[in-house]
């Protein structure tokens, strides 16, 4: 199994609430359920306010790196990825456990 995590930092001036933002977070939230190779999909809201913090996170798991390649091909992927980079920066790890 191969985890991939993900941490977004919305860029300056960008709110929680800004409909873009609000968009993103939809459109993260269902790929739960529009993606068959993620066995594990949780993602929400940071709830600390330590100035390293990044503001969103999303962890997921995919059995091997040919479904971890397909997920980030999916179109669902991919739309969220193009809503996302209009407001956040962010980092990602991928890791076999």
């Amino acid at each position: 199994m191969i985890r991939h995590l993900v941490l977004f930092k919305l860029n300056e001036g960008v709110e929680r609430d800004d409909p873009r933002v609000v968009e993103g977070v939809a459109a993260f939230r269902a790929l739960g359920d529009l993606i068959p190779d993620l066995r594990f999909w949780e993602c929400d809201w940071n709830i600390t306010d330590r100035p390293i913090a990044y503001d969103f996170a999303i962890n997921s798991a995919v059995d091997d790196a040919d479904a971890l390649q397909r997920y980030l091909e999916h179109p669902a992927h991919q739309a969220g990825v193009a809503l996302w980079r209009e407001f956040a920066t962010w980092v990602i790890a991928d890791y076999p456990f």
